[in-house]
């Protein structure tokens, strides 16, 4: 999944273990999440790492495979801060501009809270039908103990035509989701062990 990329490349790279796939609420937060008047439900969870836990929300009749908008509710443990897990997705995108013309973003740090938000575009241009993708990621320190939260809103279009409404919609779209994001109340995250 395009949206998928991580949290924080490099952090994950030195956590390495064998990766595991569910449904089961891994966090403490089984949903659903209510989210601009919208229920998201838990689709899917994932520990790619022993310190890595991932789980995708989606609303009722859309699937994590094909969606059009996602929640998403992400933990790494460990030495990392919302900055360092804001800045190695940062690094992904730069590097994925040779390959994708539409990558673009925009990232707001929080200094009193220690939060960063992150807001982009990407695309692939090379599936059938095209994907174009936009993603608002707030990263926030863990409750309890080191490391990053993310939570995250993830909206597509699909095919050209929908690719180019999506697009053309996004402005007032973009703008309402960040602001409820940015004053979203996060439910606790913890990490199961």
């Amino acid at each position: 999944m395009i949206h998928a990329k991580m949290i924080a490349a490099a952090a994950m790279a030195a956590l390495a273990a064998t990766p595991s796939f569910s449904q089961s609420d891994m966090l403490g937060i089984p949903g659903p999440i209510s989210f601009q008047g919208r229920d998201y439900a838990l689709a899917w969870t994932s520990q790619p790492s022993e310190a890595y836990f991932k789980q995708e929300y989606v609303p009722e009749g859309q699937a994590v495979e094909a969606y059009t908008d996602m929640i998403l509710v992400e933990a790494v443990a460990g030495a990392i801060t919302p900055a360092q897990a804001a800045a190695a997705q940062v690094e992904t995108l730069a590097a994925s501009k040779e390959i994708d013309p539409v990558v673009n973003h925009e990232i707001i740090h929080n200094e009193a809270t220690g939060e960063v938000l992150l807001d982009f575009v990407v695309s692939d241009l090379s599936l059938d039908p095209i994907v174009v993708e936009w993603n608002a990621y707030r990263y926030l320190p863990l409750a309890e103990g080191e490391g990053v939260a993310l939570v995250a809103v993830s909206r597509r279009g699909y095919g050209e035509d929908g690719a180019r409404e999506f697009l053309g919609g996004l402005g007032t779209v973009r703008a309402e989701a960040i602001n409820a994001l940015a004053t979203f109340d996060i439910p606790a995250i913890g990490i199961a062990r």
